[in-house]
């Protein structure tokens, strides 16, 4: 406490961070948070009544599309690590303004605002994209190790994703409670330990291993795609419905149960965590925002606080169920397996609370990597495009922003409802007793629409 209390204390530069949502007219929001829950309870009540054989069928309805190879997934891996080696470079090198160095607007806005939507919709781009592949391939080819086909898991099975979830609570603190995440200078020295530290992890232990239990970024993209309506499977791609993916799910063991909630909890309390009411709690003005140095301590207080509560909150709804149902399946299973439903929520929260940042920092972004280094460059034509902010000011503006990013959320709802039932059905046969093991679920999920459509209508500050 003594240690945070100091680091509080210390003047720091003050950065703007990419991952503040803009500021927006606010509208009546009543009937909106009314409708919302309405329709998320409204849909459970559908789902009761509805046979489900007619919703297996549903679920299990594919396109196929074409044929799909992985010759190029090295070259494809290869170039991203030079795109990713340049950044790292212009953030050395480059200018410290965050709005014109194109490093932070890669990596939270282009990486993580909008990539995570692109792997939500399309499905695991990542396993092409990520920049460790590739080079993990030459270091096996040039040094003769053996891939991961020959090589015993040196990763012991208790340790789960354990090592995930301790990277991305690493992650969610430098994003949301560091003072300065958005200088460039420190980013790429954080972003290049991180590569390098996770390429010598996949060389020990192997890079399927090390990419599923400890890569935070590969652990987080791939229960996203699991959501997105394309799926990769023998060579073929398919189409089928969003979310349907996710029924086939095994149960997580309770590290990723820990992953999935936190990734969820540390959205939400980004959007908390600048609200009048939250502030206010603490005795600060939110009218004279004293910067988010003054705030290290509250910040890792509440990121803490937000996960053990949505985690208790989750658990005791799955328990309730499972009492109210009278099943005889094993606690942990049923969290393991019900947890799933959380994903079309996180992707839900994750486009609403980023989607202002991706509108006006996506262009930002356009404009800096065309000059990475700000030596004049124009490389792809975008260095002299003006940046238009109007996008998301001014009352029409509010207007559609508001409801895109409520009709968002509500849909994250229903669907994760849809997705809970069809999870609920592998644990109880009976239709009854699945649709009662859902009632305190859906509850949660109700009482979390509310909460979000609240979180984006109430006043912020800073």
């Amino acid at each position: 406490m003594a240690a945070v209390a100091a680091l509080a204390l210390l003047p720091t530069p003050a950065f703007a961070h990419a991952s503040d949502r803009g500021h927006v007219l606010l509208l009546p929001t009543g009937y909106y948070i009314a409708g919302g829950a309405l329709a998320v309870a409204i849909s459970f009540l559908v789902l009761a009544l509805l046979p489900p054989a007619a919703l297996d069928r549903f679920w299990r309805r594919r396109l196929s599309l074409l044929a799909f190879g992985d010759g190029m997934r090295t070259i494809i891996s290869l170039t991203s690590f030079a795109g990713f080696a340049l950044l790292i470079a212009a953030g050395l090198f480059g200018s410290r303004d965050p709005l014109s160095n194109p490093l932070p607007l890669a990596i939270w806005t282009l990486l993580w605002a909008g990539f995570t939507l692109l792997q939500g919709v399309l499905g695991d781009l990542w396993s092409l994209l990520n920049p460790w592949y590739g080079p993990w391939r030459v270091a096996v080819h040039v040094f003769g190790l053996r891939g991961d086909g020959t090589q015993p898991s040196r990763l012991p099975k208790w340790l789960g994703v354990w090592p995930a979830v301790i990277l991305f609570s690493a992650f969610a603190w430098f994003e949301l409670i560091d003072p300065a995440p958005d200088d460039p200078s420190r980013l790429a020295l954080a972003a290049g330990a991180y590569w390098l530290a996770s390429f010598v992890a996949m060389l020990f232990f192997g890079y399927g291993d090390w990419s599923r239990r400890g890569e935070f970024l590969t652990v987080f993209f791939s229960m996203v795609a699991r959501f997105a309506p394309f799926e990769r499977r023998e060579g073929r791609l398919s189409l089928c419905w969003p979310g349907a993916k996710l029924l086939a799910a095994e149960p997580l063991p309770v590290s990723g149960m820990a992953f999935l909630l936190l990734t969820l909890s540390s959205v939400s309390f980004d959007g908390l965590s600048k609200t009048f009411v939250w502030l206010g709690l603490f005795g600060v003005n939110p009218l004279e925002f004293p910067g988010r140095s003054a705030l290290i301590g509250i910040g890792s207080f509440g990121l803490v606080l937000t996960f053990v509560l949505l985690a208790a909150v989750f658990l005791l709804a799955v328990l309730l169920g499972q009492r109210l149902a009278g099943s005889e399946c094993p606690f942990r299973q049923a969290a393991g397996l019900l947890v799933w439903s959380i994903v079309p929520i996180a992707l839900a929260y994750h486009v609403a609370h980023y989607l202002t940042v991706l509108l006006v920092g996506g262009q930002y972004a356009l404009v800096a990597l065309s000059d990475p280094f700000g030596l004049g460059w124009n490389l792809f034509g975008t260095a002299d495009s003006m940046v238009e902010a109007g996008v998301v000011a001014g009352a029409e503006s509010a207007w559609w922003l508001w409801n895109l990013q409520a009709g968002v959320i509500i849909a994250g709802h229903v669907l994760a409802v849809l997705v809970a039932h069809g999870l609920a059905w592998r644990l109880h046969p009976r239709p009854s007793r699945a649709t009662l093991s859902q009632l305190p679920l859906t509850l949660l999920m109700i009482a979390y629409t509310i909460f979000g459509l609240w979180l984006l209508a109430t006043p912020t500050a800073g």
